[in-house]
């Protein structure tokens, strides 16, 4: 094996002028269609193209599973007897130009910050302040589930939370970018290999097929008879009547807007048909038959602004009332005071004769003053002598 390589090696690097290359067979065709419906493949980018690729073992797998893998009649071998058959077929397709071997490359964070340009030193600084950030976020959510998963084992929780992290905990796929392989042969691993054929469907051809014989059937229109000739003389009028009265009904509805618009300065906005001219469907562009828009400012502030200049103007009565009332009440303990000031004095008037008749008692007495304390009046020749 590894001499017949070295041999499409050196063949491959230097090439004989004079020979023809080799045209791909039938059976490989055959094969390379049978591929493309039955192995399946992956997306990516390869060399900022969106291509499909599939893996060598996977193939040889289907191969030998296929109607060419299995005997189909009785004492007969199968067209792939061996999984070495069909790694040697596999690589006559592959230099015949049917795909090509690529080599896998995981896609890492590291690489994907290397292609973006060197941050500034702010842009540093915020980031580290965005790190800190993001680690006291983690610390406080770190605190909050632990706190969360007390509580839960005191209420039987264990079981939804185990859930919850086994999600969280899912690995994320891996993405994977190609890069051109420099061995280019087939090999039973799982390397990429790259599709090149790819086959146009048959609906294309058929529509291709069709498109072109309704051209030519246009051109022939003046040998057509005459009853079709008329059916499809009425058709175009019918449609040509239909397109004029789609852009008259468009004016209409414009010189409507521009005149509700005019006369009420802009605040109503009133559109028929106002998906006429959006990207829909065909019965959604006459879906709704109108729309009206009123901009002339919200009536619910304005509510607003009145209900709150009625609420002062009943804060201001009020104060005024309550102003009035507290004057009254000013007027009354005023009226009240002065009755009780001149029942007090005739009160004195009585107790003056009473206090008379005991003048030396009076002297000696104790009295109240205003400060609720007690004291005695003495003569001033008694402390002297004292």
């Amino acid at each position: 094996m590894a001499d017949r390589k070295k041999g499409r090696k050196r063949k491959e690097e230097y090439p004989d002028p004079n020979e023809k290359p080799e045209k791909p067979s039938k059976e490989e065709y055959e094969v390379a269609k049978w591929l493309r419906n039955n192995v399946p493949v992956k997306k990516t980018k390869f060399l900022n193209h969106n291509v499909q690729y599939f893996t060598g073992s996977k193939a040889v797998d289907a191969l030998l599973a296929s109607k060419w893998g299995t005997s189909q009649k009785e004492g007969t071998e199968p067209f792939f007897p061996t999984r070495e058959h069909c790694i040697d077929f596999l690589d006559d397709m592959l230099r015949h130009k049917f795909f090509h071997r690529a080599k896998k490359v995981a896609v890492t964070e590291d690489m994907l910050r290397s292609k973006k340009k060197k941050p500034d030193e702010k842009e540093k600084k915020s980031e580290k302040k965005d790190k800190k950030e993001e680690k006291d976020e983690k610390k406080d959510d770190k605190s909050k589930d632990e706190d969360i998963a007390e509580s839960s084992v005191a209420e039987g929780k264990n079981q939804e939370i185990s859930e919850n992290e086994d999600e969280r905990k899912k690995k994320k796929k891996k993405k994977v970018r190609l890069e051109m392989h420099m061995e280019q042969y087939f090999a039973d691993t799982l390397d990429a290999y790259v599709w090149i054929y790819d086959p146009i469907p048959f609906h294309y051809w058929l529509f291709g097929t069709l498109v072109v014989l309704a051209g030519i059937g246009m051109c022939l229109f003046p040998l057509w008879p005459p009853q079709v000739r008329m059916v499809v003389y009425y058709l175009s009028m019918a449609v040509a009547g239909f397109l004029v009265f789609i852009i008259a009904l468009a004016i209409v509805r414009f010189l409507i807007f521009c005149l509700i618009w005019m006369l009420t300065l802009g605040t109503h906005h009133l559109w028929l048909f106002p998906n006429l001219t959006e990207d829909v469907g065909f019965f959604a562009s006459f879906w709704p038959i109108y729309h009206y828009e009123y901009k002339g400012g919200d009536t619910s502030t304005k509510k607003k602004k009145k209900k709150k200049e009625k609420l002062s103007d009943n804060e201001e009565e009020s104060e005024n009332v309550q102003e009035t009332t507290d004057s009254m009440k000013n007027v009354e303990d005023t009226n009240k005071n002065s009755e009780k000031e001149d029942n007090d004095e005739e009160d004195e008037g009585t107790k003056g004769g009473d206090e008379a008749g005991s003048g030396s008692e009076s002297e000696n007495s104790s009295q109240q003053s205003q400060t609720g304390r007690d004291f005695e009046i003495v003569d001033r020749s008694e402390v002297e002598t004292q």
